[in-house]
């Protein structure tokens, strides 16, 4: 059974201030090429929650300065590591070396993880200058709809003792 995700609801990120910077530090990191990982927490009706953060290797050999990919065991290793943590995978974070902050085309069609946020980190000259966040929504079966990318607001949040 196909689920809408989304809706009128306001969307939020929660995140707390280490991950945050250091999503920000992996982006600086890679410049001139795009960053990518994993975002783990807890997901909620309207806002999901990130607690930690995982960078990940570019595994685009094409054109890491404007595409990237995570490969599938690399992601798997993630996902069991944190269910032993008791965290879900509830987001993908990377960066967009010299352009904006805002989903590409192929942003959008590589995603697949309904419900999940994508955080994009624009990096000007090697300094992370914004970041925003789209969660995934939509129809899980195509033949009920399309997905697409509803913004989310980013929140910090106090630091999560764990």
């Amino acid at each position: 059974m196909s689920q809408r995700l989304g809706g009128e609801q306001k969307l939020v990120l929660r995140i707390d201030p280490r991950s945050f910077r250091a999503l920000s530090a992996h982006a600086e990191e890679i410049y001139p090429n795009e960053c990518c990982g994993v975002l783990l927490g807890h997901f909620g009706d309207a806002a999901n929650t990130v607690t930690a953060v995982v960078a990940c290797s570019n595994g685009r050999q094409d054109s890491p300065q404007n595409r990237y990919s995570i490969a599938p065991l690399e992601l798997v290793r993630i996902q069991q590591r944190a269910r032993n943590q008791g965290l879900d995978i509830v987001g993908f974070y990377h960066s967009h070396p010299d352009n904006p902050a805002q989903w590409s085309t192929t942003d959008l069609a590589e995603a697949y993880w309904l419900g999940c946020s994508y955080v994009i980190t624009s990096v000007s000259k090697g300094t992370a200058a914004e970041t925003r966040s789209f969660r995934l929504t939509g129809f899980a079966d195509p033949d009920l709809g399309e997905k697409q990318f509803e913004e989310e607001s980013i929140e910090t949040t106090a630091q999560t003792q764990e």
